[in-house]
């Protein structure tokens, strides 16, 4: 087991989830990255050290971007959760003013 950690941008989204079956799905995939960490795509380029898992949900993708801390307690850092609809820009958006 990983130790989890939500930044704000996708702890405010998962909280403003209104439906109960997308809520679990969301909870479901984040179960299992804290069970293997590496089951996302890791991206290159800007995004590189980044992490990505969808799902579909009622017709609809969506995307979980996270990255893995590997210090003595290796932790899952979850930092962007959202439809896929501009879920890239909106993410290099955030590691820009992250660095």
């Amino acid at each position: 087991m990983h130790k989890l950690i939500i930044l704000p941008p996708a702890a405010h989204f998962l909280k403003n989830i209104k439906e109960k079956h997308l809520k679990l799905a969301f909870q479901k995939v984040i179960n299992d990255i804290i069970q293997n960490p590496y089951i996302g795509e890791p991206k290159t380029g800007d995004l590189s050290g980044i992490y990505c898992c969808d799902f579909f949900y009622n017709k609809t993708n969506y995307e979980l971007a996270y990255t893995i801390i590997e210090k003595n307690v290796e932790t899952v850092v979850v930092i962007l959760a959202g439809t896929r609809e501009n879920f890239y820009d909106a993410l290099k958006r955030y590691m820009k003013n992250f660095k």
